[in-house]
């Protein structure tokens, strides 16, 4: 997810925040409802950095590199609930809430930059004792891991990216002008579920729906003050040190898919770039048995553990 719900956003520069003590306790209704459907965790870490405190979920006991996932929009962790029993069969799993976001983390200083989002998760991986991680990210979460890449590579093994917004192509023009009803009062109660329905591409309505539910409350409840994600430079993307996987969804809404595989595989240094045509911005969950497999296929690879055929 990648949209900006009513009072979604506010200027960079301050700290994010719920816009009410009922909006707070609403969406922790939600969210909670959502980590119900999760797997039983291996571990729940706080994390205290310069930036606020990032919580993560932990799950399996894998060896290895482990994966780090990095949710969509309103999404928070429980947006993974498809994936993470299969990943945690195999590696070891930390799921981040993003700081500066609706979920378990709690800003206490302002996130200014691009260097400002790596730099948060930087310090949550050293405090976790992770040496190298394989992140994962869908969405925002996709931008993410490319910016981790491309500020602060020391201990990142590779990256994943599912459907990234905002990295190998401009954000729609669709998406923008149908971001606008959300925003505004009198349009809003209508415009979100049928914005997050055109998101999702499948026509499924976040309503009974609990990772559609704690976005629609994320988007509803939480002012951010985070800076805009930037579209990648080309001498940003040609300087990716580390092995990328790009799973690009054909019937994506959020960007032109053919342009951002057509970049992604021009510029990125050493990448699997993959237009999957059926997929939709939702590739997370609505192809969660194909993207699982995948992406542990290539963690392997990476490690050593086996060839691109294995």
């Amino acid at each position: 997810m990648t949209s900006r719900g009513r009072g979604r956003v506010e200027s960079p520069g301050g700290i994010g925040r719920f816009t009410s003590p009922a909006a707070r306790a609403r969406f922790e209704y939600h969210y909670g409802k959502a980590l119900d459907g999760l797997p039983e965790r291996a571990g729940l870490h706080n994390i205290v950095t310069r930036f606020g405190r990032v919580r993560v979920y932990r799950f399996g006991a894998g060896e290895g590199p482990p994966l780090v996932l990095l949710h969509g929009t309103g999404g928070t962790s429980a947006m993974w609930r498809p994936n993470i029993a299969a990943l945690a069969a195999r590696r070891q799993v930390y799921a981040v809430d993003l700081l500066g976001e609706a979920g378990g983390s709690e800003q206490t200083a302002p996130i200014r930059s691009a260097a400002d989002r790596a730099a948060w998760l930087a310090e949550a991986l050293e405090r976790l004792e992770i040496e190298r991680a394989h992140l994962v990210g869908v969405s925002i979460g996709g931008w993410s891991a490319v910016n981790q890449a491309v500020h602060a590579p020391e201990r990142v093994a590779s990256i994943s990216l599912l459907d990234p917004i905002q990295t190998f192509a401009r954000m729609s023009l669709g998406l923008v002008l149908r971001t606008v009803p959300t925003v505004v009062p009198l349009t809003a109660s209508w415009a979100l579920p049928r914005f997050l329905r055109w998101i999702d591409g499948q026509g499924v309505a976040p309503e009974g729906d609990p990772t559609g539910e704690v976005i629609a409350a994320a988007l509803r409840c939480y002012r951010t003050a985070l800076p805009a994600p930037a579209l990648f430079t080309d001498d940003q993307l040609r300087g990716i040190s580390v092995r990328a996987l790009a799973l690009i969804a054909g019937r994506s809404v959020v960007h032109d898919p053919r342009r951002a595989i057509e970049r992604a595989r021009a510029l990125v240094p050493d990448v699997q770039a993959e237009l999957w045509p059926d997929a939709t911005h939702a590739i997370s969950g609505q192809c969660a048995a194909e993207v699982n497999a995948r992406v542990l296929r290539f963690v392997d690879e990476v490690d050593g553990r086996g060839g691109p055929g294995h």
